[in-house]
């Protein structure tokens, strides 16, 4: 018996693990596990294969007549009426560039037709993404009934194919395929990105995942560690995902924070997203590559990595824990840097004004007062040698719907943001979808300075304008009072006393990390290495210990790592390089390229684990770009610890 329930068990842990892909899917009740234990979904469908088809109108109703054809990369759209076109113009739209769908109806009871919306973020001539929508009129059918259905019908098989789900082989596509809108809690910090990060996020981040039919509150983050504060007291049940929107930073804090709870092995497992609103965007500089687009900055990058987060669906996460001299640990997801690295980092910190030109600025002014650290670099080379580069996937979006007609804003004399753990719920866009156990719809907030683009969503003066049809009807007997607040300063998952960190006399948190598994290929810091380590000493320019590929948005400096591929990256430069060729390193850092330039000082090696011991008593060190206490540390590979949203698996490849 006992080995019986051990077998449930594991399955049990292997179906959460699986259903972490897609939007939706983390099992909450035995009734989500009822739906996971169905039977397999059919095989892929081969990227041409046509999924539907079928002729539509236009949103006015006197536009030109289409034939659309859905398959799993492209909607392909073909003028029918009054001219069929030979060559036709925008008439391929790749789900690498959609965000969303959803159903709309006339607001006229004289119309019988139903209304099928797709939210597209095409590149425009000069590279830059521009959102547009397209409409299309279902109007076969003699009823409303049936019009609808068929515009649902289209929707949902859209969503099915944004979000990775599986489509009936031979079935009925119904909008019962669909789970219930997933819970997003994004947190903002408001001055990142050169004080940007809340406008970017008010006028790109929230219509797109409104459009992607995704639930969502947001918190500003006031302080340092605030992130880090909050995530001990989160109720996880009620979220499916945790999403920063900001730097690096407020992500490093979410993660450790996670790692300080006392139930720190479930609660990493949260999948965890980020939308680079700061100066300092690397990780999302690798999850825009592995997505399948082009190196991007700026507003382009958010937007790349906004559709990613649409479609839902991750993969493992390596985490780094590092122990620093004092003997207190923390956990990377980035890097651990030393020498001119760290010293641009933090140098650069009193030109943060000046966004991501910071680092420009502060590697100038390295190069100019160029230091050698003389030091000792000792690792365990991984056992394994790395994958080369496969082919990058490429990308598709997501589900929702959003009404035509410009919602009144309510008044506010303050910022719509929730300023601290008691604000919630916040006044924020409605969710496009209402399912059980999806949270009440809430005051819609004007998106888009006030809403002129979803005015230009209009037919124009004289049409009827649309209204959203929702896919999935809310069920008889949902609530409908305001649900308490999913985020509680005594959560009951934390100690009765408190859930936050333990105060220091002037107020401020004490950042000790205090879960997280052991490591076990190290020593104590001090202590004699096992065999099998390689050790190299002498005068050093950097040293840099990577995880992800990306040392900056557009700085690829391990091109051969994944996020999952168990291995600490090491690269090192040593003394005697020259700051013209040094210079050139870095420039061909920006396309992967610097390991081909044949520099004798630059060096590198696969590692599980390391120590950095530096001989130079005054220096910079930081993880993840946050500085640290200066001494000897070491650190080692924990593969698949976190769990990090970058689209789903086995999406295609790069856009056709």
């Amino acid at each position: 018996m006992n080995g019986h329930f051990e077998a449930q068990e594991q399955q049990d842990q292997r179906l959460d693990q699986e259903l972490t892909w897609s939007w939706g899917h983390r099992p909450r009740s035995a009734l989500d596990r009822a739906e996971a234990m169905a039977p397999p979904p059919s095989p892929p469908l081969a990227a041409s294969t046509p999924v539907l088809h079928g002729e539509f109108g236009s949103y006015p109703a006197r536009g030109p007549r289409f034939a659309l054809t859905l398959t799993p990369q492209a909607l392909h759209v073909q003028r029918l009426r009054p001219k069929p076109e030979a060559r036709p113009r925008g008439g391929l739209v790749l789900l690498a560039e959609v965000s969303g769908c959803c159903t709309l109806r006339s607001r006229s009871a004289s119309d019988s037709a139903a209304y099928f919306r797709i939210y597209t973020y095409p590149r425009g001539r000069r590279g830059g993404r521009r959102r547009a929508t397209r409409t299309f009129r279902a109007d076969g059918a003699a009823t409303y009934e049936g019009n609808r259905a068929e515009a649902q019908r289209w929707a949902t098989a859209l969503t099915c194919l944004l979000r990775g789900l599986p489509l009936p082989g031979d079935g009925e596509i119904t909008a019962q395929l669909l789970p219930r809108p997933p819970r997003l809690l994004l947190l903002i910090n408001p001055f990142g990105g050169r004080g940007l990060a809340w406008q970017w996020c008010k006028n790109y981040v929230l219509p797109m995942i409104s459009e992607a039919g995704l639930s969502f509150n947001l918190i500003q983050t006031e302080r340092q560690n605030h992130a880090r504060e909050l995530v001990q007291g989160l109720s996880l049940r009620e979220w499916d995902a945790i999403v920063t929107v900001s730097g690096d930073g407020l992500l490093y804090e979410v993660l450790n924070g996670l790692l300080e709870r006392p139930d720190w092995e479930e609660a990493v497992k949260m999948p965890v997203g980020i939308l680079p609103c700061g100066s300092g965007n690397a990780l999302a500089g690798a999850v825009n590559q592995l997505g399948g687009f082009e190196p991007a900055l700026g507003i382009d990058l958010l937007l790349n990595c906004s559709l990613l987060l649409c479609r839902g669906g991750g993969r493992p996460l390596d985490l780094m824990s590092v122990t620093l001299a004092s003997g207190s640990r923390c956990f990377s997801f980035l890097s651990v840097a030393w020498g001119f690295v760290s010293d641009v980092d933090i140098q650069s910190e009193r030109f943060r004004a000046l966004g991501s030109a910071r680092f420009t600025l502060g590697t100038v002014l390295g190069l100019a007062t160029l230091h050698t650290y003389c030091g000792r670099l000792s690792y365990l080379p991984a056992t394994v040698e790395p994958a080369s580069p496969t082919p990058a996937h490429g990308l598709p979006r997501a589900k929702s719907e959003l009404t035509l007609v410009p919602a009144p804003v309510p008044p506010m004399a303050h910022s719509p943001l929730h300023r601290s753990v008691s604000d919630l719920p916040l006044p924020l866009p409605q969710p496009a979808l209402a399912s059980p156990g999806s949270p009440e719809p809430l005051p819609i907030l004007a998106l888009n300075g006030g809403g002129p683009e979803l005015a230009a969503d209009w037919g124009g003066a004289g049409d009827v304008p649309l209204s959203p049809d929702p896919l999935l009807p809310s069920p008889p007997g949902s609530p409908k009072a305001a649900l308490l607040s999913p985020i509680t300063e005594g959560s009951p998952e934390m100690p009765a006393s408190s859930g936050l960190l333990p105060p220091t006399l002037d107020g401020d948190p004490v950042a000790i990390s205090t879960g997280g598994p052991p490591d076990h290929l190290l020593p104590p810091l001090g202590t004699p290495l096992p065999p099998g380590w390689v050790t190299l000493e002498g005068d050093f320019v950097l040293m840099l210990a990577i995880s992800p590929s990306h040392l900056g948005a557009d700085l690829v400096a391990a091109p051969h790592a994944r996020f999952d591929d168990g291995l600490v990256h090491l690269c090192w430069v040593r003394s005697g390089i020259s700051r013209a060729t040094l210079l050139r390193l870095f420039l061909a850092m920006e396309r992967g390229s610097h390991f081909s330039l044949g520099c004798p000082q630059l060096g590198y090696a696969a590692a599980r684990a390391f120590r950095l011991e530096p001989l130079t008593p005054r220096g910079v060190l930081t993880v993840d770009g946050e500085q640290v206490e200066y001494g000897p540390l070491q650190a080692q590979m924990h593969p698949g610890l976190g769990t990090l949203i970058t689209g789903p698996p086995g999406c295609p490849g790069r856009n056709p």
